[in-house]
């Protein structure tokens, strides 16, 4: 087994300085429609990291960028105020519960939910919920709704507006259901027993169905007592399943299905199809924490379609796009709906491109972002709440290596290899990070608190 100090050179090194910057310059036209906060988050070291720290267990800073009237109002960047960034910037503790000892970091995800923006991470740590402008105020357990491990992928059901959760812990042999209603309670809560403790990133969501993951990525005591900071590594002997879980059902109701070999952080999308079948999207690595420790850095992952036929109880295994590339999105309305388009973010040297793949003709189109700059996770916002599905913008954090900083860039969906629509240089780095959404300034599917 090995590491990398891959995780803490160039963008990947944190920045340290938290800054606010008002009225933005901007290149291009913003969308008078966007009216909301483009927000990422990402693991930022607070003491800097050291070439054999994982890259997943950096403390957490949120970024977001604040888009109104055609204007830019502002871009901000906060530490997520976990115990580690408390004592080493000498910071009140934040308030609220703590899950299995953690300490709060919170750096995987960022999302809006019931009006509240709230800073996600899997595996035991708590939920942070921060201030509009990304300060830290809480870590929160959902008005006493539940406690454990959440997951840093929900996946809302456009249809019912219920979040659906995968949750895992390494004192676990389970991976645990969780469903949230509109203002973000538990309604429900559902261990899958296992015979042992997973890794497990994500969940897939179809109208019938909960897709569940359970691949050979396990934990390991004897990684956890060497002092390894995330202590789950690959099982060569172990099987790769897919379970499908029904909806209301019970642990007893899911069926699992045997698959090659592999690893999957993301799910792009999955659908019922009429026949009973179920489509499943992924982007597909071989292995993960096989040889490289410390971050996934094992070859690149492609774009593969999992069809599950319930009358045979096998999966056709099929490639999509045999090129590096890795958190794929899609239009958010059509969460475990048949759906046409799907963006990846492309990894090609040093430069990150967008890929748009059209999965209805086969083909993918591509966004050069110019020498030297690379693509983080890219967001789809539709034109209004009824759009067509291509009818929208793509959003996304560019680092940009001639300027040492990132630019927002704002992409028409149905022109995504053309110019952009709106390019809003930053005046510092973003560094490479996880996920990010645009929260809109009104969500008529969230209720008050």
């Amino acid at each position: 087994m090995t590491t990398t100090d891959g995780f803490v050179q160039g963008n990947y090194a944190p920045v340290h300085d938290e800054i606010t910057v008002t009225d933005l310059p901007v290149i291009g036209s913003i969308p008078t429609e966007l009216d909301g906060r483009l927000l990422r988050i990402g693991p930022n070291p607070v003491n800097g990291g050291n070439p054999r720290s994982h890259w997943f267990t950096g403390t957490g800073m949120a970024h977001g960028i604040r888009l109104r009237d055609g204007q830019a109002d502002w871009y901000r960047n906060r530490f997520i105020v976990s115990d580690r960034v408390s004592a080493a910037l000498d910071r009140p503790v934040t308030p609220g519960p703590r899950f299995h000892d953690n300490e709060g970091t919170a750096n995987t995800n960022i999302i809006g939910l019931a009006g509240m923006t709230l800073a996600l991470v899997e595996g035991g740590g708590p939920i942070v919920r921060l201030s509009d402008e990304l300060d830290t105020i809480e870590s929160t357990d959902l008005d006493g709704t539940f406690s454990g491990s959440f997951s840093a992928h929900p996946k809302r059901d456009p249809r019912t507006g219920e979040l659906h959760v995968a949750a895992y812990h390494w004192t676990w042999q389970a991976i645990r259901h969780l469903v949230l209603d509109r203002a973000g309670h538990v309604i429900r809560s559902v261990d899958v027993p296992l015979d042992h403790s997973p890794m497990v990133h994500d969940i897939a969501l179809t109208e019938s169905s909960v897709v569940l993951f359970d691949f050979p990525c396990h934990f390991n005591l004897e990684a956890a007592v060497a002092g390894n900071q995330l202590p789950y590594q690959w099982v060569d002997d172990a099987p790769a399943r897919i379970g499908v879980l029904p909806r209301h059902g019970a642990a007893t109701e899911v069926r699992w299905y045997d698959i090659d070999p592999c690893f999957v952080f993301h799910p792009m999308n999955a659908f019922d199809h009429d026949d009973g079948r179920i489509q499943v999207d992924v982007v597909r690595h071989g292995s993960m924490f096989r040889t490289v420790t410390n971050g996934p850095s094992e070859g690149p992952a492609t774009l593969d379609r999992w069809m599950i036929d319930p009358h045979t109880g096998t999966v056709t295994e099929t490639r999509l796009d045999d090129r590096g590339q890795e958190f794929p999105r899609h239009d958010d309305r059509l969460v475990g709906a048949p759906y046409r388009y799907g963006y990846t973010t492309g990894f090609v040297g040093h430069e990150g491109p967008g890929y748009r793949h059209d999965l209805l003709n086969g083909t993918t189109e591509v966004h050069d972002f110019g020498p030297g700059c690379a693509t983080q996770e890219m967001v789809f916002v539709p034109r209004h709440p009824t759009a067509p599905e291509d009818d929208g913008w793509v959003l996304s954090y560019i680092h940009n290596a001639e300027r040492n900083a990132a630019d927002v860039v704002i992409l028409n969906a149905s022109d995504f290899s053309g110019e952009p629509q709106a390019v809003i240089p930053l005046p510092q780095r973003v560094p490479f990070g996880f996920h990010g959404n645009w929260v809109p300034d009104s969500d008529p599917t969230a209720p008050d608190r």
